[in-house]
């Protein structure tokens, strides 16, 4: 789903990063808490010591994780839209199928595959439910507004009632 609020390319790039280095750290923050406190010994500060420990640990591994993903999704999709010369869901679906079988490199060619084939689902999914939660948005309003300047409109035409 292209949106036209987002950054320019140069932008995007870091903009991307900073934000799934966000969620990264913050939802591997919960998790990790929710992990630690499970797998401390029993006792309360234990427990709390544990998922203090797992959240410093982990959650900022995690964060960094998805900033290399956010970045490199961003660079190629930055990339496509100046050699396409357009802004579209291929674009966004073409850049998750590279960016999964970029990240999975070292782990042969099947992996490869594997990871393209996820990322360009993942991705197609995502837009073609933006997709079409637009249009039923749209079909809600099938005739639009109507001004006063439309021909069409019955409250256009301002002269028959002055």
């Amino acid at each position: 789903m292209s949106e036209s609020f987002r950054e320019p390319c140069p932008w995007r790039i870091v903009d991307d990063s900073g934000g799934a280095f966000t969620m990264g750290v913050i939802g591997g923050g919960i998790f990790q808490a929710v992990k630690g406190f499970r797998n401390a010994p029993s006792g309360m500060s234990h427990r709390m010591r544990g998922s203090l420990t797992a959240i410093k640990t982990r959650a900022p591994k995690l964060g960094g994780s998805f900033a290399v993903w956010g970045g490199l999704f961003s660079m190629i999709d930055c990339s496509l839209m100046k050699i396409r010369g357009k802004e579209d869901p291929w674009n966004l679906i073409t850049s998750g199928a590279m960016t999964g079988a970029i990240l999975a490199a070292r782990n042969g060619p099947v992996a490869m595959i594997g990871s393209a084939a996820m990322g360009g689902i993942l991705l197609a999914l995502i837009e073609g439910s933006g997709l079409l939660l637009v249009r039923t948005a749209s079909l809600q309003f099938p005739t639009g507004p109507q001004f006063a300047e439309d021909p069409t409109s019955p409250f256009g035409d301002h002269k028959q009632y002055h």
